[in-house]
């Protein structure tokens, strides 16, 4: 057997090691010239973790990345409004990781290389056209100029090639473009102080405007580390078009950000000092797109993104993808035949990852953040008055529940 891979991103990467660890041979296709460390910060959760690790790769991705041990969720007064650990602290066999994004990719992109030779990975080639037939699937690939420079022929073929798939196109012609909720994500990184545990991760603010921060790696020195954080503001209307196309390395505009920044007090980060230091950012309006009735036709199918692309709360997106690459590599591995290989992926992690994008719309576990701004928008004194430690708890172990990382409790501290 042999796949076709569309997509050099952290799903197809991870899905090519995924193959490869079963004896099913594969090529990766990849649009840009070469695959660069693009993004920011992200959080990879334990479940997808533990299939990194089984791949071989924790150590790489430790010796890089920051274990977070704990999270608080304040309001935008600074008050905690919910406190839980994290990773191996919140009982996991395997840790969570923050990490640069392209760092993660990096570490994935080198073992695919080294366990899989540099042929397996063709980049500069945009796929134009497939066909399938009895037989198997045949891809057409093409430059940036449009002209014609490889044809691959293989058993099945898989879109991992994001938001604006091409695979998914050509499956849903009629789907048209992402949809825009009307926030815009703001992101960066800067070397900085370390704060609380040096660990930890905070998500602040209210109903129409949040801030992440928490560290990704060592700093320049033992008291520091590089800080990411994010801002995600109600700038325009769900449903609309955003004025930007959507890129993950489309530079932000410090004019546009800088008024939002003054929304909110977290008592352990200078948010406005750390967001005014920092001297390259990146906008993104948040976009997804609906779950579809299905991700297979025939001996092709989608993957990550390109399957059921979702907003960035929760910490989900690289995460999913991980575990819908281990799910296809294993039907692929136990079916006689190709096509009952992808229906049986299918039918395991569309069920899932659709119910993930709309928990995502009504706010993921920050939901936990809104639910008492809603009843108590001006601060509280006792946050259990306001909603139940149990009340918190359902909203916030509830999407672990979905997410598929609640197989031990949260260990909420409070």
């Amino acid at each position: 057997m042999k796949a076709i891979i569309v997509g050099g991103g952290i799903g197809g990467l991870t899905t090519a090691l995924m193959l490869r660890a079963r004896g099913i041979a594969c090529e990766l296709y990849e649009q840009s010239d070469t695959i660069r460390e693009l993004g920011v910060g992200i959080n990879t959760l334990p479940h997808a973790i533990r299939e990194l690790a089984q791949l071989g790769l924790l150590d790489a991705l430790d010796a890089i990345a920051v274990r977070t041990d704990e999270l608080h969720y304040l309001n935008r007064h600074g008050q905690e409004v919910w406190r839980e650990r994290r990773g191996l602290g919140a009982g996991f066999d395997v840790p969570q990781f923050s990490i640069h994004r392209g760092r993660l990719q990096s570490v994935i992109h080198r073992a695919v290389e080294q366990r899989l030779g540099c042929n397996a990975i063709r980049t500069g080639c945009r796929l134009g056209a497939f066909t399938q037939d009895e037989g198997g699937v045949t891809a057409h690939f093409f430059d940036r100029h449009g002209a014609h420079v490889h044809s691959a022929r293989g058993d099945v073929l898989i879109g991992a090639d994001g938001i604006h798939s091409k695979v998914r196109a050509a499956l849903f012609p009629q789907e048209g473009p992402p949809i825009w909720n009307g926030l815009m994500l703001w992101r960066g990184a800067r070397d900085w102080p370390t704060f609380l545990s040096g660990q930890s991760m905070i998500v602040a603010g209210g109903l129409h405007a949040k801030v992440v921060v928490y560290p990704i790696a060592e700093g320049a020195s033992a008291a520091s580390r590089l800080t990411n954080w994010a801002v995600l503001v109600k700038t325009g209307e769900g449903g609309t078009l955003p004025s930007r196309r959507e890129d993950w390395s489309r530079p932000g505009k410090r004019e546009e950000l800088m008024p939002h920044v003054a929304r909110f007090s977290v008592p352990h980060v200078d948010v406005p000092a750390l967001i005014g230091a920092t001297p390259d950012f990146y906008e993104y309006p948040c976009c997804d797109r609906d779950p579809l009735p299905y991700w297979t036709n025939g001996r092709v199918t989608l993957l990550g993104d390109a399957a059921h692309p979702m907003y960035p709360v929760g910490s989900n997106g690289a995460s999913q993808a991980i575990l819908d690459a281990r799910a296809l590599a294993d039907a692929l591995k136990r079916s006689d035949h190709p096509r009952a290989a992808l229906v049986a992926y299918e039918a395991q992690r569309l069920p899932v990852t659709a119910e993930i994008v709309r928990a995502n719309r009504r706010g993921g576990p920050e939901g936990v953040i809104d639910a008492v701004e809603q009843l108590a928008p001006d601060g509280f004194d006792d946050v259990n008055a306001v909603l139940s430690h149990a009340q918190r708890e359902a909203i916030v172990k509830g999407y672990a529940s979905k997410a598929g990382f609640a197989a031990v409790p949260l260990a909420a501290v409070r």
